[in-house]
């Protein structure tokens, strides 16, 4: 299981919510529904991940404490 933070928000434009991981640059996803986008950006996760090991690029490890609500 990743510990990577992913933020999550509705998208009017694209009519989907949208799921977006931070420490992992450019790794996002989508869905009709909250945990529609969620499952989707763990896959996306896992193939950043994957990915990244292909090419030899380094992976960020997550970083802790930083989810705050507002």
């Amino acid at each position: 299981m990743f510990k990577y933070e992913i933020i999550i928000h509705w998208s009017k434009n694209d009519d989907c919510f949208v799921a977006y991981v931070p420490e992992l640059p450019g790794c996002m996803a989508h869905g009709p529904s909250q945990e529609d986008a969620l499952q989707n950006a763990k896959s996306a996760i896992q193939l950043w991940i994957d990915t990244a090991n292909e090419f030899g690029d380094p992976i960020p490890d997550p970083k802790e404490d930083r989810l705050i609500f507002a």
